[in-house]
């Protein structure tokens, strides 16, 4: 009976130890080695489709005249010919000029603009202000080839054709609308307690604004300033309706490479290239602010 019994015994509890033992469960960071796989290898498959016509315009401008046509030759003529040949024989640094001061210009007006609009706004209730962000939305539905006809004639009858202003006005109305509604949603998730704090001392609203959360909104004002930056930098509509060939922009001036019934290649690659630097430039040196920029207006603290 006894033996029964501490047989009976050991039984349960083999049985419990059984169900008590957890079946591992994996986390919800691992992968399986098929998953990992996959995964790494869409990664590089991506990686290769964005890279490669940036690549191959590289690739190209450093070779011959013929070297579209005929690649191969690329290897056996690496060469800066067609970079020194461009910014030499062309109008290329008159136009990296004035794509310059146009793309500042707007960088300043525009991250402006949309910081104190997103300010009044996230702040301050007064009157039209929901109408005003609406206004900004309704703006971007419509696209730019619609909108060359009236600010062409407006800005005739203002005499900004051919001006270095016109353009900047007309590219920061295209930047202003998505930044504001930008820099608000990030105002929204700034506390508003640092405003009471800035009045207490005695700030102006300007003041409080200017030295208090211009220095907490770093983020959001560099996302800013790298979408009105890359709104002038490449534009191409605008450009070429409102400035004449002494006032050309870098995307506009490169179309002169393509006018003849054999496009000069080997100068329009290497042109695109030297147009790809300053944005890879201004992209680097905002990076660090662009992902915490972007998602920050995401949600309200």
């Amino acid at each position: 009976m006894t033996a029964a019994t501490h047989e009976s015994s050991a039984t349960a509890t083999a049985g419990r130890s059984a169900v008590a033992t957890p079946r591992k469960v994996r986390g919800r960071e691992e992968r399986s080695l098929g998953s990992s796989i996959a995964l790494h290898g869409t990664l590089i498959v991506a990686t290769v489709i964005a890279a490669f016509p940036v690549m191959w315009i590289l690739f190209i401008s450093l070779g011959p005249k013929n070297a579209w046509q005929q690649p191969s030759e690329v290897f056996s003529h690496l060469s800066l010919h067609n970079y020194s040949d461009v910014l030499s024989q062309t109008d290329l640094p008159k136009w990296f000029l004035n794509t310059v001061v146009v793309a500042g210009g707007t960088t300043v007006l525009g991250v402006f603009l949309a910081a104190t609009a997103g300010y009044a706004v996230s702040r301050m209730k007064f009157p039209g202000s929901r109408q005003l962000m609406w206004t900004f939305l309704v703006t971007q539905m419509f696209p730019s080839i619609v909108l060359i006809v009236p600010l062409y004639l407006l800005m005739s009858e203002l005499n900004l054709l051919d001006n270095y202003l016109g353009l900047i006005l007309a590219y920061a109305t295209t930047a202003v609308p998505f930044c504001a509604w930008m820099m608000k949603g990030y105002f929204d998730t700034i506390p508003k307690e640092i405003d009471e704090a800035g009045r207490v001392d005695g700030l102006t609203p300007f003041g409080t604004f200017w030295r208090l959360i211009v220095p907490l909104a770093k983020p959001g004002l560099a996302v800013t300033a790298f979408y009105s930056f890359l709104t002038a930098w490449g534009e191409v509509a605008y450009a070429t309706q409102f400035m004449q060939s002494d006032h050309y922009t870098l995307a506009v001036g490169i179309r002169t490479f393509a006018q003849d019934q054999r496009p000069d290649w080997a100068w329009t690659s290497a042109t695109a290239i030297i147009i790809t630097l300053p944005a890879a430039l201004v992209f680097m040196l905002v990076q660090r602010s662009l992902v915490s920029g972007l998602t920050a207006g995401g949600t309200k603290s």
